[in-house]
């Protein structure tokens, strides 16, 4: 596809081409929420007429999404909650989702996208009200939606082919690097294209553009763009099996700049609220696994740690740290390899243990997973234990 072609299938998107048909009632809704004369008696008639909008509408309201122990019974109330801004972009939201199949098409699996794309949202969510960035209800709303263009993409280029290609909604940057060097176009493009269409607001539109490499380069990028980024990463290195549990925290750490007790509170976070949001975005997943998941990359942490500590005490590698006072010459001969054990012991073992700490606040100490997060606390004290003892 040339520069023209590209430019050509961008504006026949921005004006509705190959993008599915969003519910009347949602459209309707960003136009009367964006009236100032708008009372929710307009909008609570308007909800009305969809009642699948109405039951997810006082669904998510109640939910621990908005944090609050009064339930409420009524749209009225529902709509005051929840927010004029913020219930048409939940109606577009939930609309668009209903617009997709689920299952699997070819390459295309939208439980697995759907699956990801919530984690990212509510990890958006949690991130933007910890670092005071921007609006947190937004946030999971922009996270939730940040790779819809995905879902386009692949209706426009690949649905009903039978060429061999494979998405991988765990490595962005190698992902539209194949669909730019395929197609003259990626993904966030179309996306971003899409939402204009969809009439999103402008800084939700705006976190479609890629940001890691200004991230990582110290450029002012916008507030909400930045927080979904984090969250996209985040995101990944959690659900991917096969990312080590602690690369969590070395990216948000080095990358963002997010303390490690920051991160382990947003994926119990958004483990706690998983099931009801999903719900309302009529989705199936089992958090249980998904918690399950995760420990077991903790537990795997811990065992790495493990057989670092007995390597260390087996082959004495290190001197103590009073011998290393006692022998001046010899501590810039390890120095080195003292910065390496800090860094590859007790970095990820002070993670692994917090976030242990963390969950074990929110679940069922008698549950299978409960105590599975007891025998992770357990084995992280005692690492701890052996790793003061190689400091005496």
């Amino acid at each position: 596809m040339d520069a023209d072609q590209k430019k050509l299938l961008l504006e026949r998107i921005e004006s509705g081409y190959s993008l599915p048909a969003l519910s009347v009632v949602a459209i309707r809704l960003v136009e009367l929420a964006s009236d100032d004369a708008c009372s929710v008696n307009n909008l609570t008639s308007l909800i009305e007429k969809e009642p699948s909008l109405a039951a997810n509408l006082l669904r998510m309201a109640n939910s621990a999404f908005f944090r609050t122990s009064e339930p409420v019974a009524t749209l009225q109330q529902a709509i005051l909650r929840v927010g004029f801004h913020q219930l048409r972009i939940m109606a577009l939201s939930l609309s668009l989702r209903n617009t997709f199949p689920m299952g699997s098409v070819g390459a295309m699996d939208y439980e697995q996208f759907w699956r990801v794309s919530l984690y990212r949202g509510l990890l958006a969510q949690s991130m933007s009200d910890h670092m005071r960035l921007t609006n947190g209800e937004e946030a999971f709303l922009a996270g939730l939606i940040l790779e819809v263009g995905l879902l386009i993409f692949f209706d426009i280029f690949l649905k009903g082919t039978n060429e061999d290609y494979g998405l991988d909604f765990y490595h962005l940057e190698k992902l539209l690097a194949w669909e730019k060097e395929r197609y003259g176009i990626d993904h966030r493009e179309i996306g971003e294209a899409a939402l204009r269409h969809w009439k999103f607001p402008d800084r939700i539109v705006e976190t479609q553009k890629p940001r890691r490499a200004a991230i990582v380069s110290g450029e002012a990028i916008p507030p909400l763009a930045r927080v979904c980024e984090t969250a996209r990463i985040l995101s990944e290195k959690m659900l991917h099996q096969k990312r080590d549990f602690h690369d969590l925290f070395i990216e948000a750490r080095e990358t963002f700049g997010i303390p490690d007790e920051v991160v382990n509170d947003c994926i119990a976070t958004s483990l706690e609220q998983v099931d009801q949001i999903a719900g309302s975005l009529k989705l199936e997943l089992d958090k249980e696994k998904d918690m399950l998941e995760i420990m077991e990359k903790a537990n795997r942490t811990l065992g790495m740690i493990s057989e670092k500590i007995s390597q260390i005490k087996r082959e004495s590698l290190l001197p103590s740290f009073d011998e290393l006072d006692a022998k001046a010459g010899a501590k810039e001969t390890v120095v080195y390899t003292l910065q390496a054990v800090a860094h590859e012991i007790k970095n990820p073992l002070v993670a692994v243990a917090g976030f242990a700490k963390r969950l074990a606040k929110k679940i069922d100490p008698d549950s299978e997973n409960g105590r599975y997060v007891k025998i992770i606390l357990e084995e992280s004290m005692r690492l701890e234990a052996k790793l003061r003892e190689m400091s005496k």
